[in-house]
């Protein structure tokens, strides 16, 4: 409807308000305006409210959406312990829920899923493949027994009438458990929506028992789906929270990766398309993705041939559905109003209201048996006492006379009775059959009675310490139920992956340098390097200038260009060592800089800005190299030396805007390149950060040493595996580490093992690891082998304590170095003893190896300087 075929709100008049139709306008009149009446005034609001409080937005109280809440009452109503068909539940949950099948079926499908309140029956569809359920007429349901030991109690809940007045259905049902962070709910209304995530069934049980007790808590997202999360920004589940969900990738081998885990909210066909699609812009090279997933995801990753399996893993997480970031808002509906509250706040106010549940249910639990008391003793003294065979009682002629009889006989008993003595108490006992009367038993009688006394003083004591009562709840429930629910989402930090450093370099930049231009599309002209759509470009000119600017098809540069190639954020060990001409004929500087953050597109300048200035000599280092030059002057007759070297590894390196050193006042003929130079920076120093499981140079985590090119690292897995890597920071590893260092060839490790094929006896081993890429198994082929300790102390010493019908036998102290030689690791080792063994331990070693003299050195210093290198390269890092 266009705007001019409505007048403003605030031109209406009472009289046009009345109206509730558009009057129709004369065909000559075109200048006539239509009024939109006033009944739609509220009805955007009125919807609006509907769709928040009564469709969309789970209750604080319960945790469920009125559908939801609508499915189990149905389903509470219709259970016998007998599987139902999900179309006549469906069918039956219509009397309450307006809105037809179809909203009520796929809600039922997802509550099934979720595997806590409903016991399901036949093809619910899968979580993980995307699967649709089959047809509501081909599958069955029933509560489980946790719903029905936790959701319902008719005599705790709160009733209203259905939308039709025909039926009764729960305001809320009385959940005593916080279902609402168990199962997580998902929805959108009206100008808000609500997210939250689901979380461990034991550990909602372990913070509400904290709650209770008044100790700090946290609680954390635990997905079906399993995979691993960084809640690092998770905010508590409230507004403006975030969590980084990452799939489970693992490699087979250095050609094939195997995804077995899969975000929240990612199904394996979703996850697919994502790689593909990866594939098709070229950030990853794949060869074929193939998807074996049955009741588990195994979702296979071929990789091209010459493609870094360890890169791709991380262009994975880079570019695909791998890795994911969701984004919680915990909405929900408390007193009639949408409130935003943290998870923390739900927790809270579900142990709150389950608290108060069950002290209502012990409240309603002690009135009905104090009422069962009041009639036990008012059956006991009117048997007892015969009142029954009294005169008055037999010839009463009317009811009322009879009444007051007994009421007569009764008083002086009223001090026994737990309230008073009503009418109806006495019709009761009158309705008592002769078969009950002559049954009687005094001693069984006053058993009911001390055993209903004891009920309500336990119920008292119970009032009396409810906190205390509401954490046995709990424990109850974890202990009868936490066992189906380990938690199935790894909890960890996740590093920062940069995309520039792991998306496939699948372009080729060239460069026209008549013309000026750079791009990927100048196939023709000269090949500068491989490159991926999202790198930047950094320019050198021979005026001293230089820029970074971004990759694309054709860029014109400028021409004069001296150096073009791929520019790393952050890189501090590409050196650049350069000589330039200060203006046309001033002096000649020489200086040596890193360039580790640029403005793209900014014009910077090498030199210090003089018009006329010159590049004379330039190199770029990738790990700061040094050569020397030979630089020769133009003939003077006041020059007597010509011709000289320099060496770049005596100027130090500063920043890109410093002047250099002067190099000469002369004029300078030539300069050429004498001697290629080594590195001026060092090894290179490395960390490893165990909780991100990856190598850093910045100093996080445990420090494996400063490594040249040629250093390798050694990896010691938990199972027996071990390895050795290089020390690229793209490098990924596994969770089960038991040792990660320096590789040294030379070191001696020490392993005591118990052999599967010799009955389990107990060896000791020596050996050395080899420098193997490809996993290897210094505890043999045999998989039942087991490790008990490992050490590389050059003079260990072993314990082994006997135990069982041995145990009387002394401990056996054995020096490893004197009791077997060093071998291969393949080598099956010394048996220890064939006597049953209750314990294998290390001792402190007797002796330690010699310092190696030094000539410069005395002895004290010798040692000290022994023993600082040995604990900063020898020892290994224990996880």
């Amino acid at each position: 409807m266009s705007e001019d075929t409505l007048d403003k709100e605030s031109t209406n008049t009472p009289e046009k308000e009345e109206h509730s139709s558009y009057k129709p306008a004369s065909p000559t009149d075109e200048a006539v305006k239509y009024q939109l009446s006033g009944m739609y005034q509220n009805w955007f609001l009125d919807y609006a409210s509907y769709v928040i409080l009564e469709r969309a937005v789970p209750h604080i109280n319960d945790g469920l959406k009125p559908v939801q809440r609508r499915i189990l009452h149905s389903m509470k109503r219709l259970d016998d312990g007998r599987y139902n068909k999900v179309a006549n539940i469906v069918g039956h949950t219509m009397q309450f829920h307006p809105h037809g099948d179809a909203s009520i079926g796929d809600a039922l499908v997802q509550l099934g899923q979720k595997d806590l309140l409903i016991d399901c029956q036949g093809n619910w569809g899968n979580i993980l493949t995307g699967d649709s359920a089959a047809a509501p007429r081909y599958i069955e349901a029933r509560l489980s027994k946790f719903a029905l030991d936790v959701v319902f109690n008719p005599k705790t809940t709160e009733w209203q009438a259905s939308y039709d007045g025909r039926n009764r259905e729960p305001v809320t049902l009385p959940v005593k458990f916080p279902l609402l962070l168990a199962q997580g709910v998902e929805g959108i209304a009206v100008g808000l929506s609500s997210k939250i995530l689901p979380h461990n069934f034991n550990e909602l049980c372990d913070a509400a028992v904290s709650y209770l007790h008044g100790e700090e808590f946290h609680l954390y997202p635990d997905f079906l789906t399993g995979g691993a999360i960084d809640v690092s920004r998770y905010n508590d589940g409230e507004r403006g929270g975030v969590v980084r969900v990452r799939a489970k990738i693992s490699k087979i081998d250095n050609k094939t990766l195997c995804i077995s885990e899969i975000p929240y909210g990612k199904t394996t066909s979703s996850l697919i398309d994502s790689i593909l699609k990866a594939v098709e812009k070229g950030k990853i090279k794949v060869r074929k993705v193939d998807d074996n997933t049955a009741d588990k995801v195994e979702i296979l990753v071929h990789l091209a041939p010459g493609t870094s399996s360890d890169k791709t893993l991380d262009a994975l997480y880079a570019f695909t559905d791998c890795e994911v970031n969701i984004s919680p808002n915990c909405c929900v509906i408390d007193e009639k109003k949408p409130h935003f509250l943290s998870v923390s706040d739900v927790l809270r106010k579900s142990v709150d209201n389950t608290l108060g549940l069950l002290r209502e249910e012990l409240e309603i639990q002690r009135n009905e048996t104090l009422e069962t008391l009041h009639f036990a003793s008012l059956e006991k003294i009117f048997i007892e006492e015969r009142i029954y065979k009294d005169k008055q009682f037999e010839q009463a002629e009317t009811m009322d006379a009879a009444c007051e009889h007994i009421d007569e006989r009764l008083t002086p008993f009223y001090p026994q009775f737990v309230r008073e003595v009503t009418k109806e108490d006495i019709l009761k006992l009158m309705e008592i059959k002769m078969a009950r009367i002559l049954k009687f038993n005094k001693d069984k009688a006053d058993e009911a009675i001390a055993r209903l006394k004891a009920e309500i003083e336990e119920i008292d004591n119970h009032l009396s310490h409810i906190t205390e009562y509401t954490v046995d709840w709990y424990l109850r429930l974890k202990e009868k139920y936490g066992k189906n629910y380990p938690r199935r989402t790894e909890i960890r930090n996740f590093d920062t992956i940069v995309a520039t450093k792991v998306a496939e370099a699948n372009e080729k930049l060239y460069i026209n340098r008549e013309e000026g231009f750079i791009g990927t599309g100048l196939k023709k002209d000269e090949f500068v390097c491989n490159c991926s759509d999202i790198d930047d470009v950094i320019i050198f000119y021979k005026d001293g200038k230089y820029k970074i600017v971004r990759i694309s098809d054709k860029l014109f540069v400028g021409k004069n260009i001296l150096y073009v190639n791929i520019f790393k954020k952050n890189d501090k060990r590409t050196i650049y060592n350069v000589i330039y001409r200060d203006g046309k004929e001033g002096f000649h500087y020489i200086k040596r800089f890193n360039v580790t953050s640029m403005i793209r597109d900014r014009e910077y300048d090498v030199t210090q800005g003089t018009p006329g200035s010159k590049i004379v000599y330039f190199t770029a280092n990738p790990n700061g190299e040094a050569e020397v030059i030979k630089v020769t002057l133009r003939p003077n007759p006041r020059i007597k030396k010509l011709i000289f070297e320099k060496d770049f590894s005596t100027i130090n390196i500063k920043g890109r805007q410093s002047m250099g050193n002067l190099l000469t006042k002369c004029e300078v003929h030539k300069i050429t390149l004498k001697q290629r130079g080594g590195s001026t920076l060092g090894g290179r120093k490395v960390w490893f950060d165990h909780d991100v499981l990856r190598l850093n140079y910045d100093g996080r985590g445990a420090y494996l040493g400063e490594f040249q090119s040629e250093d390798s690292i050694l990896v010691i897995l938990k199972n027996g595996d071990f390895y050795t890597t290089n020390f690229d920071l793209n490098n990924h590893y596994d969770a089960d580490i038991l040792a990660i260092e320096k590789f040294d060839q030379e070191k001696v490790w020490t392993a005591v093992l118990y052999d599967a094929d010799q009955q389990n006896y107990p060896y000791l081993k020596r050996f050395t690891f080899d420098a193997v890429s490809k996993r290897q198994n210094y505890l043999g082929e045999n998989k039942q082998n087991k490790l008990v300790l490992l050490t590389c102390q050059v003079y260990p010493r072993i314990q082994v304590v006997f135990g069982g019908h041995d145990s009387f036998r002394e401990a056996l102290v054995i020096e490893a170095s004197d009791f077997v030689g060093i071998k291969s690791f393949k080598a099956k080792g010394k048996r220890l003893t064939t006597y049953a063994v209750d314990r294998i331990e290390e001792l402190e070693p007797t002796r330690m190896p010699e310092p190696e003299p030094e000539d410069d050195l005395q002895p004290d210093e010798g040692t000290e300087q022994t023993e600082s290198a040995e604990e900063e390269n020898g020892q290994m890092k224990l996880f």
